[in-house]
């Protein structure tokens, strides 16, 4: 008999006080859930890719990483609050509830553009939220150790076209 799905919340929003880039995963994985970090699956390279985008060595604690999102004007969050899933795939992602992204960006009229951390983050943000004016949308390959298809030099490739985002400091 096949295990049932567990339904799973994602974590509350990582932001800065004015943040400028807001970028979305789909759902943590079940290894980020269990260290209750975003990205916390060591197979998983967002981190990795952030900081070599950035020029910077990447951090050894979870702070380090935080105080990043802070100081480059970034938020975190998830396209959906919560779903069923068994394991950490999103394919398997059932009985979704999406995030309520459009009231945050009304809360933080600061983020012009919003950064999918993989194809299926931008799949459901369109499904459940479509476009929304005057914000810059990017999609990105997922740094997930399961988008096994590309190295990491690609996805790196990919990723560099953050460097703009995340070498604009300036505050409006």
């Amino acid at each position: 008999m096949k295990e049932k799905n567990k339904r799973i919340q994602s974590f509350q929003p990582l932001l800065s006080s004015k943040p400028k880039v807001l970028i979305l995963g789909t759902m943590p994985s079940v290894k980020s859930l269990e260290q209750q970090e975003y990205y916390g699956n060591k197979q998983n390279v967002f981190w990795k890719l952030m900081f070599t985008v950035a020029g910077q060595e990447l951090p050894a604690t979870y702070a380090e990483k935080i105080t990043f999102i802070h100081n480059n004007h970034l938020a975190l969050w998830d396209v959906l609050q919560s779903c069923e899933r068994q394991g950490s795939l999103d394919s398997e992602i059932k009985e979704e509830v999406p995030n309520a992204i459009r009231q945050l960006l009304q809360e933080y009229p600061s983020i012009h553009t919003l950064v999918f951390s993989s194809q299926k983050a931008a799949q459901y943000f369109k499904k459940y939220i479509g476009q929304i004016e005057g914000i810059q949308m990017i999609t990105m390959p997922s740094p997930s150790g399961a988008n096994a298809r590309m190295s990491f030099a690609q996805k790196l490739d990919a990723w560099r076209g953050l460097t703009d985002l995340l070498q604009d400091k300036k505050t409006d």
